[in-house]
């Protein structure tokens, strides 16, 4: 399953509460919330997959202390 599928599949559950909702108000809110935010963690999950995060350790600093053998 790709990383966004999640949250597609919780749009589209939003998409079809909209489809039936008798109140406009009240639909435009789902449509809304799905676009708005499912929709958006979707391409987000998409995207964190091709983030690669290098970074290097800080050399460890000389605390004046012998290893002990």
């Amino acid at each position: 399953m790709a990383p966004g599928d999640t949250y597609r599949a919780r749009a589209l559950e939003l998409l079809a509460r909209a489809e039936v909702e008798t109140y406009p108000e009240t639909r435009a809110e789902f449509e809304n919330l799905a676009a708005a935010f499912f929709l958006r963690l979707a391409e987000q999950a998409e995207r964190n997959t091709k983030l690669v995060i290098e970074f290097e350790l800080p050399p460890e600093k000389d605390s004046g202390h012998k290893p002990k053998p």
